[in-house]
């Protein structure tokens, strides 16, 4: 099973065709990392580093104080495309719950497969979702202040169920230009891990 996920974003990518390799960096019974990379005309563009650690029978030991959310049928639906532009943004459906600037609840599922043709696991779907976290609870407009993510670091204690992927998110802006958007992941069977995503912060220029 993922126990964790850590992406580095090393630029932004074309619209254009890519090569995907994964290799083994520590092989093992019972943990195993491994790496991928995304190429595009010879630039690798996402890098990807995931442990794999084997099951075991814990159910008896399973628990956790991380509070759940308000179910999606109890939280009010939000267009995100009145802030964001794009075709991924607009194949979402989102619920949503802000209760200050950088600080809400958010529901967001999608019917749009994975890889087109292809059966992939909710856990891939899920993963697919998470990068949206850093844009649903802005603490400023984002047309007045940039701040994406350089990196994303997900950590799960459970495999997601598929539907609704859910996010607790706080987000915080240093003083020096850095920033950080926390999230605690659910599914509606409760809690299930976390993303962390490390933010540069840049004010726009003044026209």
């Amino acid at each position: 099973m993922i126990g964790r996920l850590s992406f580095d974003i090393l630029g932004t990518m074309p619209l254009e065709p890519v090569e995907m390799e994964v290799s083994v960096l520590r092989p093992g019974r019972t943990v195993e990392l491994v790496e991928a990379t995304m190429t595009c005309a010879g630039r690798v563009g996402v890098r990807l580093r995931a442990w794999l650690l084997q099951p075991h029978a814990t159910a008896d030991l399973a628990g956790s104080d991380l509070l759940s959310m308000p179910a999606p049928a109890e939280t009010p639906s939000w267009d995100p495309s009145q802030r964001w532009p794009g075709g991924f943004i607009a194949s979402t459906q989102v619920r949503r719950s802000a209760s200050a600037p950088g600080r809400g609840q958010v529901w967001v599922r999608t019917d749009v497969p994975l890889i087109g043709g292809e059966k992939v696991s909710p856990t891939a779907a899920a993963v697919g979702l998470l990068d949206v976290a850093n844009g649903m609870n802005v603490r400023v407009d984002p047309h007045e202040v940039v701040f994406p993510n350089v990196d994303l670091t997900a950590h799960l204690v459970r495999s997601p169920r598929p539907g609704w992927l859910g996010f607790d998110t706080t987000v915080t802006f240093g003083a020096d230009g850095l920033g950080l958007t926390s999230s605690v992941l659910h599914d509606e069977d409760g809690p299930l891990g976390s993303v962390q995503q490390c933010l540069t912060v840049r004010p726009r220029p003044v026209r």
